[in-house]
């Protein structure tokens, strides 16, 4: 907040002495200290709060009004211990929502402060309730009632006796209208008890849970509650259902290529809409609203782009724009079938942001909105009902967003910084959205009112598409199976030796810098964890548990071999850097003062470490700290970093941005001035962590080239590196692989099963929201079957 608005601040009388009692109220709230209850007003449901948010308030209500710093906060409540910045931020997240309620603005902001840098200060009256009030109890209703004091007004000196004498006693007009309401909701609980009865009583009985066995026979397994209409060796890939659900276009890849089939959701063959040129690639279909038509895009075997529409029937594609060199192309219809609207582009058509295209005039039209330099709004979308636009923001690390239709009031959805892979509406309040966890791509729910996400119990999912009129959902199931390898580079003939092979997922391969270790993370044991071996000693792998490691970030070995930092999150889900010591199976979360750790690496100079977080202001930040000092010294801030890798040997700093392709470089101390290009095209956005750094300077990158799925090449200018197709058929992981010290052969994941399929289903349905605890058996509020 800046000096200005501080001094608008209402200088209020503030109470900061405490009475032997229980509980205070702050602001229009009331804390109940004993149970670590918030009770707003009006709220029917209480906050309940962790003993050290009780501390943190505690400590900010002894001096209202006043700056707390972040140290005399950690000191109070703290002591004795070296806490990191997040757990007091997070108990500051925890009030602010227990008071949000009562807040003008809704998210608690008004009663708790941020001074920047420095602390908190607590902006309402604290009231300490005393000994007689926590005896009596704070019931609102009963104090509005209770008799007032007497206020007695001078009188005459003689007074005629009757005139004196009280009048009759009446009751008070609230209490008078509060018996009319109570009376009231008692005939009408009663009615709905006797509704309720008879819904009950006319009610056909709900069908049995689906059989498995009769007590003699076995049944068979219960259905999947989605059905999958592809099932060939092919790739079907971005699903779109028509206006009425009953047909869905997919792209069909194979060979590098990729052509668009039109289907119907039951069982019927496919037929391909059109027919690509020579070389050329169909994809990324999207249904009009009046199901009339599909525009796609079509990539050209000479590397041009064009956006293409043509009848649903089949027929003539026009042309309505070019796509020339763009990345992470995405479009889709507006709601009157005039307009397409396109996420952010690059190549020829470069545009930040969101904006329109006219199909009739090739007008362009953008929107207004804020967005900083490095972000990337890709996937847009008009919700069902026309008033507002929900986008990714940065699909790699990002989040959902929405905004009006205008392009007013964009407000950021979920806080995940997660791999976002494929959304569509479910409705005007909720979204769908394929996201990847662990070792997999699930589906989740997001109410759009209470932000809550549900999962809907569909693994192995994303690219979700809706029907505009509701009631059916297609998606891409996509089940790899991958193995670790190691692949001899330079040598003619040399054949990829498996490593550890199990039935599970194994990614993100880092050989040690001596060559004779091996970390990697898998679901091999049933749950996604950290494993580590020694290559020459298959029987010493074993699993590290105590915390999930982060299926995106690489880890990042220690010079001397011996450790080992992991990005990973705890039992609450909360991100942070652990240091772990594999051949001990020993662990530490480090205090890395930073709001969301991403990736951490050892840096060059001994006792440093660079992170790449999440700040508070959603810039992505690389950060060179000194670990030595308590708590972390900060030497140097880079913004715009999405992947880090340390030269050892040439001493440079390596990194790929998050608002654009490419890879850069920066010396170790990270001046800005010494940051310059190594490659301006590769890696990509999509593909930033396929890229490996040996002890010889030379960096590799894991491509997808013309018939080759995947291949190695070298992308530094100079460097010694080798450029080979691994495998023709088989792809890499996305996610992370590892070069021999001495550059001699590459450990990646490669699938050794793979496939995706189109599967549809009904639209699952939202849990009914309780009311008065019988919404369940009300069949108009969403009853599901049990």
């Amino acid at each position: 907040m800046s000096k200005t608005a501080l001094t608008l601040i209402p200088m209020q009388t503030i109470d900061n002495e405490k009475p032997a009692g229980d509980r205070l109220r702050i602001g229009e709230c009331l804390v109940v200290l004993s149970s670590r209850e918030v009770h707003p007003p009006d709220a029917r449901k209480v906050q309940r709060l962790t003993p050290k948010s009780i501390g943190v308030l505690l400590a900010l209500a002894r001096r209202a009004g006043q700056v707390v710093t972040r140290d005399e906060l950690f000191a109070e409540v703290w002591p004795d211990t070296m806490p990191t910045n997040d757990v007091l931020t997070q108990a500051i997240t925890q009030l602010r929502k227990a008071f949000a309620s009562a807040a003008v603005d809704g998210d608690g902001v008004a009663y708790i402060e941020t001074i920047s840098k420095t602390g908190y200060r607590l902006l309402v009256p604290v009231t300490w309730e005393d000994a007689a009030t926590d005896a009596a109890g704070v019931d609102a209703e009963a104090s509005d009632d209770a008799p007032q004091p007497a206020v007695v007004e001078p009188v005459a000196a003689v007074q005629d006796e009757a005139a004196a004498r009280p009048a009759p006693a009446r009751l008070p007009q609230r209490r008078v209208v509060r018996r009319y309401v109570l009376s009231g909701v008692g005939v009408l609980l009663l009615a709905s008890t006797l509704v309720m009865a008879w819904l009950l009583w006319k009610q056909p009985e709900s069908p049995a849970p689906q059989e498995t066995v009769s007590g003699t026979r076995v049944l068979g397994s219960p259905e999947r509650p989605y059905r999958l209409i592809t099932s060939t060796s092919a790739f079907e890939t971005h699903p779109d259902l028509s206006p009425d659900g009953a047909l869905v276009v997919f792209a069909k890849e194979s060979d590098g290529l990729s052509s668009l089939w039109v289907q119907s959701t039951g069982t019927a063959t496919p037929v391909q809409l059109v027919m690509p040129p020579e070389g050329g690639s169909d994809r990324f279909p999207a249904w009009s609203p009046d199901g009339r038509e599909i525009a796609f895009a079509r990539f050209l075997a000479d590397g041009g782009c064009e956006v293409l529409v043509m009848p649903a029937t089949g027929g003539t594609a026009r042309r309505v724009t070019r796509c020339d060199g763009t990345e992470m192309l995405s479009f889709d219809w507006a709601p009157d079938g005039r307009s397409l609207i396109f996420g952010s582009m690059t190549g020829s058509q470069a545009s930040r942001g969101i904006r329109t295209l006219e199909l009739a005039s090739g007008r362009w039209t953008s929107f207004s909105y804020a967005m900083s330099g490095d972000d990337f709004d890709y996937a847009p979308r008009y919700s069902p009902d026309g008033k507002r636009i929900g986008f990714v923001r940065n699909p790699q690390v990002g989040d959902l967003w929405v905004m009006d239709a205008d392009g007013s009031n964009a407000e950021r959805l979920t806080e995940e910084a997660a791999e976002i892979r494929g959304w569509a509406w479910l409705t005007s309040s909720e979204m769908v959205f394929g996201r990847r966890v662990d070792s997999e791509s699930r589906l989740f729910g997001l109410d759009l009112g209470t932000r809550l996400l549900r999962d809907l119990g569909i693994g192995d999912a994303q690219s979700p598409s809706v029907s505009r009129q509701g009631g059916n959902l297609a998606f891409m199931r996509d089940q790899p199976q991958y193995g670790l390898f190691r692949f001899p580079l330079g040598v003619a003939g040399g054949e990829p030796q498996r490593l550890f092979a199990s039935s599970g997922r194994d990614g993100q391969p880092m050989v040690s810098p001596d060559g004779r270790q091996l970390a990697f993370t898998s679901d091999r044991s049933g749950a996604f964890a950290l494993w580590w071996a020694r290559l020459e000693a298959p029987d010493s792998l074993e699993m590290i548990d105590g915390f999930r490691p982060e299926a995106r970030q690489p880890m990042d070995w220690s010079a001397d071999a011996r450790h080992l930092l992991v990005t990973g999150r705890d039992a609450e889900g909360l991100p942070g850097i652990y240091e772990v010591i594999p051949e001990e199976g020993q662990w530490s979360k480090l205090p890395v003062p930073v709001n969301e750790p991403l990736q951490a690496v050892y840096g060059r100079q001994p006792g440093t470490v660079l992170v790449v977080e999440r700040a508070v202001n959603d810039r992505m930040v690389l950060a060179l700290f000194d670990r030595t000092q308590t708590p972390w010294k900060r030497l140097a801030a880079l913004e715009g970093v999405s992947q880090v890798r340390v030269d050892k040997t040439g001493g440079q700093v390596l990194f790929t941005r998050l608002g654009s392709p490419g890879l850069w470089q920066v010396d170790s101390s990270l001046a800005l001035s010494s940051a310059r290009p190594v490659n301006r095209e590769v890696p990509t956005r999509w593909r930033y962590r396929t890229w490996a750094v040996a002890d010889n300077g030379t960096v590799q990158y894991l491509n997808i080239g013309p018939r080759c799925a995947t291949r190695l090449d070298a992308i530094n200018p100079g460097a010694n590196g080798l450029s080979q197709c691994l495998d023709a058929v088989r792809y890499s992981s996305g996610n992370g692989l590892s070069l021999a010290p001495d550059g001699s052969a590459a450990f990646i994941a490669l699938a050794v099963a793979d496939g995706a399929d189109i599967g549809v289903m009904p639209v699952p349905r939202r849990p009914p929201r309780r009311l008065m605890g019988v919404a369940k058996w009300l069949p108009w509020l969403g009853k599901h079957p049990s």
